[in-house]
């Protein structure tokens, strides 16, 4: 399927939707209800465009890091994680947990 530069735009049982390029259906009916025009949204890559990372890659390891290496750094209740920019960049969002509560971080 080819990219589109806009979404498909079809009406279903007094509902609006916008088809992305992939296909998948997103209901915009409130949207358009305020004055959105459906035919203009655009969209990103996609929902399952990208795979988050999870905890498999944290290490203790403090010597395979690199002293210049530019993470971001969370700690909450003694529990710290840092996660590595270049490799959120790739990833854009990290799912995690510290101190035993799920957390996403995001760059």
């Amino acid at each position: 399927m080819s990219a589109q530069a806009f979404p498909t735009v079809k009406k279903q049982g007094g509902r609006i939707f916008i088809h992305d390029r992939h296909g998948e259906a997103w209901e915009v009916t409130q949207a358009a209800s305020i004055g959105f025009d459906p035919e203009k949204f655009q969209y990103g890559i996609g929902r399952h465009a990208f795979t988050p990372l999870d905890d498999t890659g944290l290490t203790t390891d403090k010597g395979s890091v690199s002293s210049g290496l530019r993470v971001i750094g969370v700690a909450e209740d003694g529990d710290a994680r840092a996660y590595s920019v270049p490799k959120l960049s790739r990833h854009e969002v990290a799912n995690s947990t510290i101190a035993a509560s799920p957390i996403a971080v995001g760059y």
